[in-house]
């Protein structure tokens, strides 16, 4: 419902307040699921982590993923950042398992995609020395864009 002034200029809060006691008339539990609706809004609120997807709204959450070329049963590593510069590409039937695998010698990574299955431990040590960095991934698709360390060997390991 709609009304108009004098010189025919529609009065926005007039319209809106009809509106609402139309909708209060027609559907009286309307009030109710609206207090419910702003109470539960307001209980997210209070719990951690759900206030800024509640603010972000429907695009929260990590950004995609961008496709990698990696096949399934592979542990790639790429010398650069980023997922560039030279790829080493280690088939999983090829390797021997919780053995130490160097890469080239003068080789080094620094970012990976393990699409093994297993957990891939990746070291700064070429020998796999535990004295230096090391970091154990899962093996279920793990991205890892930049690495902390230059990773010089792995070992995957048996499930």
């Amino acid at each position: 419902m709609r009304t108009s002034s004098p010189a025919g200029a529609v009065s926005t809060a007039t319209a809106r307040a009809a509106t609402a006691r139309a909708a209060a008339v027609r559907a009286p539990g309307v009030r109710t699921v609206t207090a419910f609706a702003a109470a539960a809004l307001a209980l997210t609120a209070l719990l951690p982590g759900t206030a800024r997807a509640a603010q972000a709204g429907p695009a929260a959450g990590p950004p995609p993923t961008r496709a990698v070329p990696c096949a399934a049963g592979q542990l790639c590593l790429w010398a650069k950042p980023d997922f560039k510069g030279t790829r080493h590409a280690y088939e999983l039937s090829t390797l021997d398992i919780n053995s130490c695998t160097a890469l080239p010698a003068g080789a080094s990574a620094q970012s990976l995609v393990n699409r093994t299955g297993r957990p891939v431990t990746t070291y700064q040590s070429a020998e796999c020395a535990e004295t230096g960095e090391f970091q154990t991934y899962p093996g279920d698709g793990v991205q890892l864009p930049q690495s902390g360390y230059l990773v010089r060997a792995f070992k995957v390991w048996e499930r």
